[in-house]
């Protein structure tokens, strides 16, 4: 892979990105079946990392996203592992039709990424932030989702959904703020597709995060503590299925929960865990997370506060929470 073209992308050895690149080949090297699907993105997502590995095997269709994913079930069809890295915005929105009826409908198995997702596109605005995918793709029947939190989580879970037999939806971001996401994972972690993570045990209030929003909330669990509250650290990183069973756990324990997420409050991380607890362990709920409104243009240091994606919302939130707990 060539650094400085990788660069001209934004793309720096060891953030998310580049990491996923060497996860493609990875997953390339173990399973010969499987194949990459581009549009040319394959500099901005790293996929050319890919390309270069296994030319024979990587696939660039140009600016069709629709016709990717239609390609990619063709593919499954035939006992290949597609795997089609796009822009969060064009996976969940102009190619959604073929995701929901040849991908999701028909159960191939095809592995649809977005990437950039959320804010994490800064300088194109609300156009390519995607923020509503993980409303929209939890939706789906037969679509597995998932986000991981870190880079070292995101190598376990790629290798972990190509294993997996049927459609799934890889929402990963552009980066964070400084570059590299922060790791999360704890030494010896394993990520388990449908399980989430317990990384900090509290007795207060559940911190339940997705995303790049997980640091966010291991940040506000120190500042908590300074406080004399214990907060619980939670690491949803299957949106669907989702853990309902840790969820409800952790939640009975507390008596008070608080989400959040690089996406919109409305029917994403935050909407999933209520319709959990609404049914079988009503508690305080705050989320944390973009509001009815669209993505701006601009620095990752000025949007981040501006929609609220910050450790101090979730501190607050968790008041918040704790106060209606009583």
């Amino acid at each position: 892979m060539s650094a400085v073209n990788l660069a001209m992308y934004g793309v720096a050895q060891g953030d998310i990105r580049q990491l996923f690149g060497e996860a493609l080949v990875a997953v390339g090297q173990a399973n010969p079946d499987v194949v990459v699907l581009d549009c040319q993105t394959a500099m901005p997502t790293a996929a050319v990392s890919f390309a270069r590995a296994f030319p024979e095997r990587f696939i660039d269709l140009g600016i069709a996203e629709q016709n990717a994913v239609s390609f990619a079930a063709g593919l499954a069809r035939m006992g290949f592992v597609p795997i089609v890295p796009l822009f969060a915005c064009f996976s969940a929105r102009r190619a959604l039709d073929q995701v929901t009826i040849q991908v999701a409908y028909a159960d191939m198995n095809v592995k649809v990424c977005g990437l950039y997702a959320g804010l994490t596109s800064p300088n194109t605005g609300a156009t390519h932030q995607m923020i509503s995918d993980l409303a929209v793709m939890r939706s789906i029947p037969n679509l597995t989702v998932v986000e991981p939190a870190d880079a070292l989580e995101m190598q376990q879970a790629l290798a972990a959904v190509v294993a997996h037999r049927g459609p799934v939806y890889f929402r990963m971001v552009r980066g964070d703020i400084g570059g590299p996401c922060p790791r999360v994972s704890p030494d010896g972690y394993t990520f388990r597709l449908g399980k989430a993570a317990l990384l900090r045990e509290g007795r207060d209030v559940t911190l339940i995060g997705s995303g790049l929003m997980v640091s966010r909330c291991l940040q506000a669990a120190e500042t908590l503590a300074n406080e004399g509250i214990a907060a619980d650290v939670v690491n949803v990183s299957t949106i669907k299925p989702l853990d309902a069973g840790m969820i409800t756990a952790r939640a009975g324990r507390t008596g008070a929960v608080v989400t959040a997420e690089n996406h919109t409050v409305l029917g994403g991380l935050g909407g999933a865990v209520a319709e959990v607890l609404g049914e079988a362990c009503p508690v305080p709920l705050r989320r944390v997370g973009i509001r009815d409104e669209f993505g701006t243009s601009g620095p990752l240091e000025e949007i981040f506060p501006q929609y609220g994606l910050t450790a101090e919302a979730v501190c607050e939130a968790a008041r918040v929470a704790l106060k209606a707990k009583g």
